[in-house]
């Protein structure tokens, strides 16, 4: 089923905000005006209104009368995504609580996409787990794992008391040993904004990611949506350097 396709102001929102993340504007920097903004986009000032507000509403950017808008700080913390995260370690490092809750959890037979990126047959099962981290009880990333289930064999039945996916997947003899990330921005909806706490339109960082083990087989797809202002993930490039990934 095709998602439905994005309101004006939600495009225009994302628009800005990877020009945020891109450092096409950056802290203290002057957004343009309404009118140059709507000639960009090709849409009402109203439009840029709404979607203007959303950022603003998000921390990203503050209104100072008879001035105009202008870009804030980035988020309280920056983390690289060259090598293994712990989110528990990330939270705590913002001064904050970290806690976990584990929506839900099921076998089922994978999607085409989650087929392709664990390189099984579309007839196979994998295990579907979907969590919450919280911070100081406060929701910061919705996350989507799958493994499959002929990898993971009778693990598959400790996934509830389980801390750590990678931890299930290392007492399978498939440890991971490298990941490909691909980060880019997004703006919540209906059902991210139930999930996360935030408004419809709120902008997040959602990351799509395949996990390897030392064969250089796929062993999990995981997809996450994070809250942007508890951290910030960035990639650092660099010749010759191993893949990784956020700790699952």
């Amino acid at each position: 089923m095709k998602r439905p396709r994005p309101k004006l102001p939600d495009r225009v929102r994302d628009s800005l905000l990877s020009d945020l993340f891109s450092n096409v504007y950056v802290a203290g920097d002057r957004l343009p005006n309404e009118d140059e903004l709507a000639a960009r986009f090709e849409v009402s000032r109203a439009t840029i209104r709404e979607a203007v507000r959303g950022l603003v509403e998000a921390g990203y950017l503050v209104r100072r009368h008879g001035t105009g808008t202008f870009v804030t700080a980035l988020p309280r913390h920056r983390h690289t995504l060259n090598a293994n995260l712990s989110y528990t370690a990330m939270i705590r490092e913002a001064g904050l609580e970290p806690g976990r809750k584990l929506i839900r959890h099921l076998v089922r037979v994978a999607t085409g996409g989650e087929a392709a990126a664990l390189a099984i047959a579309p007839t196979e099962s994998v295990l579907y787990v979907e969590r919450i981290r919280t911070a100081d009880g406060r929701p910061v990333v919705y996350s989507t794992d799958r493994i499959s289930a002929v990898l993971l064999g009778e693990a598959v039945e400790r996934v509830v008391g389980s801390s750590s996916l990678y931890a299930l997947l290392e007492e399978a003899h498939a440890g991971v040993r490298s990941a490909l990330a691909t980060l880019h921005p997004v703006v919540a909806d209906a059902r991210l904004a139930r999930l996360l706490h935030v408004r419809v339109g709120s902008p997040l960082q959602e990351i799509e990611q395949v996990d390897f083990d030392e064969l250089g087989r796929p062993v999990m797809f995981s997809s996450e949506w994070h809250v942007p202002d508890i951290f910030e993930l960035s990639v650092n490039r660099m010749s010759d350097a191993p893949a990784g990934g956020v700790s699952a």
